[in-house]
């Protein structure tokens, strides 16, 4: 364990925990990964960047039914953005389920067109 690992104060800001926790996954450490994400969450239960980086780890290991229940969690925290729609898309196309599959798809483009009209590209506005 690093010394960074064991000042307490790092270990109660979620957004190091997850920022942490991704580089750990993005290094091939799973179980660290998913503990320190984890750990974001008993400290801030509803933050949504933790929620979010879950989903996305349990759906790059297949493990599409935590996928989900996170993806969930995260959309519940903030349906308009953008990202976990995109992510729920992918879930449930994962797992063969459609229908849900694009209407997440569907409201992850109406989204960014809205989101395009606010704030249009160099050039286009």
């Amino acid at each position: 364990m690093s010394l960074r690992e064991t000042d307490p104060r790092r270990k109660r800001d979620p957004q190091t925990l997850v920022e942490e926790g991704t580089l750990d996954f993005t290094l091939g450490d799973l179980p660290s990964a998913v503990r320190k994400i984890n750990d974001a969450l008993v400290a801030d239960p509803n933050f949504f960047p933790a929620h979010h980086a879950l989903a996305e780890i349990y759906f790059s290991a297949r493990d599409l039914p935590k996928a989900l229940d996170s993806a969930k969690k995260a959309h519940e925290l903030q349906p308009g953005d953008i990202h976990i729609n995109t992510s729920l898309s992918r879930i449930y196309m994962e797992m063969g389920d459609k229908p849900q599959a694009e209407h997440f798809g569907a409201q992850a483009r109406m989204l960014g067109w809205k989101d395009e009209l606010k704030n249009p590209p160099p050039g286009k506005g």
